[in-house]
């Protein structure tokens, strides 16, 4: 039984190492080819024979490097063999489409996610007309907006012009100094306010016209005299009950003597009556 690692290697007598000469095979002309597993990367049916082959489906394929590039990157080509009839397949990358084109040997299945809207693939003067298109648009859009702003600034400067013109004109109708101040000061005041000031002054003249005697003196009232005599006789009371709690008795400093509580009819006994 050999062992699991080997570690030395046998090595016949007549071994001559230096007979073993180096070589270098020539360097393969043409595109690069690696052999690579893959998965299908589409549902397709092969040509020759009808079979399906679905999207998932492992294979070991052979990958070569085209000649081919879109902007700097690199397109591959894949061979894979049919499952049932083994003819060969071929299909390569699409870095424009982010997808996979299949060349020869099958035929691509349908799909609805890649032709929605049922166009053609647009080549790149479309492409290029088509974003063109998209600019123009959307500069057409930020010279709208545009002139919205300058006429929204253009009416905020006529409106103060005109709040301007309106100031200095009224200043020189009424003249420089105190006129001016009260003028402002008056127009100010909301009219509402200043009828109701109006209002409020009339009232209290009425008042005090009404409490007033022809000679000019105040009225009293009778429950004013009633409540000087309550007053009179309230301070004659307070004032005895402020002499009585002054005189306070002398303080005493006899101990007294606390009365025991008797807890014997709580606990359930029952003291038997001296017979002497």
């Amino acid at each position: 039984m050999s062992e699991r690692k080997v570690l030395n290697k046998y090595f016949p007598p007549d071994f001559d190492p230096s007979a073993i000469t180096r070589t270098r095979a020539p360097k393969t002309s043409g595109p690069k080819v690696q052999t690579v597993r893959l998965m299908a990367p589409f549902s397709m049916k092969c040509t020759s024979c009808g079979e399906f082959i679905y999207k998932g489906r492992k294979f070991n394929a052979r990958k070569e490097t085209t000649d081919e590039k879109y902007y700097s990157i690199s397109i591959f080509r894949f061979y894979i063999r049919c499952t049932r009839c083994s003819g060969e397949i071929t299909f390569k990358t699409d870095p424009k489409n982010m997808d996979y084109t299949c060349e020869k040997g099958a035929k691509r299945n349908f799909e609805v996610w890649r032709n929605a809207d049922g166009r053609k693939e647009e080549s790149e003067e479309e492409r290029l007309d088509r974003l063109e298109r998209e600019e123009e648009e959307k500069n057409a859009m930020v010279e709208l907006e545009t002139k919205t702003l300058d006429a929204k600034r253009e009416m905020q400067i006529a409106d103060a012009l005109d709040e301007i013109r309106t100031r200095n004109a009224r200043n020189e109708r009424v003249g420089k100094g105190d006129g001016v101040e009260d003028l402002i000061g008056e127009r100010a005041k909301d009219p509402m306010e200043l009828e109701r000031e109006r209002v409020e002054k009339e009232i209290d003249e009425q008042a005090r016209r009404a409490f007033m005697t022809e000679e000019g003196a105040k009225v009293r009232r009778l429950g004013e005299e009633e409540e000087e005599d309550g007053s009179g006789r309230s301070d004659i009371v307070s004032r005895g009950k402020d002499r009585d709690r002054d005189i306070m008795p002398p303080p005493s400093f006899k101990r007294a003597i606390k009365k025991k509580k008797d807890f014997s009819a709580a606990l359930g006994i029952k003291k038997k009556p001296a017979l002497v």
